[in-house]
């Protein structure tokens, strides 16, 4: 196992990092590393609980003379994205992450690298460890689930936590102080189907959609990506209506929070029209990756000659989903007025996959207003209901309203232009950060979001810039320096 990364500064960060990724944390399967940091808080004789949703929490006392300033909660949260390229060999539940510096980065090999949020629990493991600092009192919190449902968040009792300032570590751009982020709600479509026996002359075809770079569902959303899903649908659409195609199968994307970036469909052709429908598949493949050869540049579209299904969608339902997918909102629907650059309202077409009498269509919109995320909901459910498919919606949580008056950004501002010369930018983010929620539990909180340089996460591309790690760190340790007193 590649060890490298044990030899970067700043050294305690970077050990406790390559800790976490040797313990297995996709969404919902946590309790390894659960137990992991349970026993982390209790080695170093700190007070350790973990809470009925499967939070952990580590109290570390203030240091001498520090007693009198206001508690902060240091936050991250345990779990992370599994995405792997498809020609990758990896276990998500057992198989550790392999990491590789390249450059100025650190990525993983083929894999998500964890860096979301593994930078900001390995920074907050190394405050706890630490002997040689100066903070006031300090509250470690570690939720669960953050990236499929923020259900540890959602989770979080009133009254369990003392501090007065949250301090959330899982923003991406070093040399940004993030005070609002946007609020989401899945969109679950189902549509139900007879399967349908086929008969006649057919040549059955597995169409592939692949090599597009995939991502973020909120923070890279505004980058115009392929996205898996839509470009399936558009050359089924194209097939079926010139060639006859059926469809027995499709399985595009796999989680809900990441841009879709594969997508397999089983179809039959009529044997007679198989040439022509090749030469089709070609023309609007070249139309595609021409459309997006600026940001896709290794998309690939492809029909490989498979066994012919023995049965396929009925046509009808086929026909419904395929216009309905076709007329889905998807991507940004629209900027924010207030803050120039920053994604208002959107949607992730993420989850299309149709077998065994069901089709799914998974969707997750986000805004940082709540009016047009229940327009975006309502403009999503005419469609499907036109189409005639059920729609549940769930899953809702608020977005984090910014505070441009939060002291505590007044402190970290100073600190930085002190450290490093120059004021960091007031951001919000296009994402779901655990803020807005946890804000509800605890209203007095005063809140804020930082973190090292991190891209394209939720993808095998994620990596973290090694320089902005430390720069992060060693502006953790100031700001606890200089937190006000109570």
């Amino acid at each position: 196992m590649n060890k490298e990364i044990l030899n970067l500064n700043p050294k305690a960060l970077w050990r406790n990092f390559y800790s976490l990724t040797q313990i297995p944390r996709p969404s919902k399967k946590e309790d390894q590393i659960r137990e992991f940091i349970y026993n982390f808080g209790k080695n170093l004789g700190l007070e350790t609980i973990q809470d009925e949703v499967g939070n952990v929490i580590i109290r570390k006392p203030a240091t001498p003379g520090m007693e009198n300033r206001q508690g902060v909660i240091l936050q991250g949260h345990l779990d992370m994205v599994p995405q792997k390229n498809s020609d990758k060999v990896h276990d998500f539940e057992k198989d550790p992450i392999e990491t590789i510096i390249d450059g100025e980065w650190v990525r993983a090999n083929g894999t998500t690298l964890g860096a979301d949020n593994g930078m900001g629990v390995a920074a907050t493991m190394a405050i706890l460890e630490a002997t040689d600092l100066q903070h006031g009192p300090i509250e470690a919190l570690f939720t669960t689930d953050e990236e499929t449902g923020m259900t540890g968040a959602i989770g979080l009792k009133p009254g369990v936590l003392k501090g007065d300032i949250l301090v959330n570590m899982d923003s991406e751009d070093e040399g940004e102080l993030y005070i609002g982020c946007a609020g989401g709600t899945n969109g679950n479509i189902k549509f139900t189907y007879d399967d349908q026996p086929l008969t006649g002359d057919f040549t059955g075809y597995k169409i592939n959609v692949t090599g597009l770079k995939g991502g973020h569902s909120g923070v890279d959303i505004h980058l115009g990506r392929g996205n898996a899903n839509k470009i399936m649908n558009r050359v089924l659409y194209h097939a079926h209506k010139k060639h006859g195609l059926q469809v027995a199968t499709i399985d595009g994307g796999s989680l809900r929070n990441a841009i879709p970036r594969e997508s397999f469909a089983i179809v039959a052709v009529p044997s007679a029209k198989t040439e022509a429908f090749l030469a089709c598949l070609g023309r609007v493949a070249d139309k595609i990756k021409h459309e997006l050869s600026a940001v896709e540049p290794t998309l690939k579209i492809e029909a490989i000659p498979a066994e012919t299904p023995k049965s396929v969608i009925n046509q009808a339902v086929l026909v419904k989903c395929m216009n309905a997918v076709y007329a889905c909102p998807n991507g940004v629907m629209r900027m924010s007025n207030e803050m120039a650059g920053l994604v208002e309202t959107s949607n992730n077409l993420a989850i299309v996959k149709a077998e065994k009498g069901t089709i799914k269509i998974c969707n997750l919109m986000r805004s940082s207003v709540d009016s047009a995320k229940d327009d975006l909901q309502q403009m999503m459910q005419s469609v499907f209901d036109l189409a005639g498919a059920e729609s549940v919606f769930d899953g809702s949580y608020p977005g984090w309203k910014p505070n441009p008056n939060s002291p505590i950004l007044k402190t970290m501002q100073d600190v930085y232009n002190r450290k490093y010369g120059n004021i960091p930018e007031i951001k919000a983010i296009h994402a779901g950060l655990e803020c807005g929620i946890l804000g509800g539990a605890y209203p007095s909180w005063d809140m804020i979001s930082f973190g090292p340089t991190i891209r394209f996460p939720h993808s095998p591309d994620e990596k973290v810039n090694i320089a902005t790690v430390q720069k992060f760190y060693d502006f953790l340790i100031e700001t606890l320096k200089n937190i006000p007193v109570k």
